[in-house]
């Protein structure tokens, strides 16, 4: 088990003992946290950031906007709020790939990503990234990206927060939105994993 996948089950671990105290004296409810959970798997949060991606994929005077701007052309499809105020799209390419950290805290674009998943925070991550992306990528996340492509990694600040527009996968002209947005992982948009597959 890699040290970020056991920091991972740690900090569930301590969310769900958390969790327990909170509502075993009446600070918060079940329904609370039910509707919390809500909030952040449907009304901002990754799939938010994939109907992006999609426009971008699909529209290139967006796509042109969209990484001239990135807060400005997402509020254009009604995404904004805290954290997304100074959002900065980096595109992957057939030469270059992408990776989103934040070096001091947690700096994260939360409109279009959602909460920064638990090892996004983890100290090690942070400081593996920067150091040996590649090697991180394969052994933490099982992603490898070819020797022949260059490694980017963007650091994230409270001024300003990467995210990535990954690549749209071939074959998948005429494919419809629906389709298309199955494919956006909240991982591909970080930079730590790829598209889904195409099958």
């Amino acid at each position: 088990m890699s040290a970020v996948t056991r920091t991972q089950e740690e900090i569930a671990a301590r969310v769900k003992a958390l969790e327990s105290m909170l509502i075993e004296q009446g600070v918060m409810t079940t329904q609370a946290i039910d509707r919390m959970v809500e909030i952040y798997e449907n009304e901002v949060g990754p799939q938010l950031g994939a109907q992006v991606v999609v426009r971008a994929w699909t529209d290139p005077a967006f796509k042109a906007r969209l990484v001239a701007d990135a807060s400005e052309a997402c509020q254009e499809l009604g995404i904004s709020g805290l954290q997304g105020e100074d959002m900065v799209v980096v595109e992957n390419t057939d030469t270059v790939h992408n990776i989103i950290v934040c070096t001091l805290c947690s700096c994260y674009p939360w409109p279009v990503l959602g909460l920064p998943p638990n090892w996004y925070k983890d100290p090690q991550y942070r400081a593996a990234i920067t150091r040996e992306p590649r090697k991180l990528l394969r052994e933490s996340f099982g992603f490898t990206v070819p020797d022949e492509v260059e490694v980017r990694v963007w650091d994230s600040s409270s001024e300003m927060r990467y995210w990535v527009l990954p690549q749209r996968p071939a074959g998948t002209e005429g494919w419809s939105e629906e389709q298309l947005l199955a494919l956006v992982t909240r991982d591909a948009m970080i930079g730590v994993g790829p598209v889904g597959a195409v099958a």
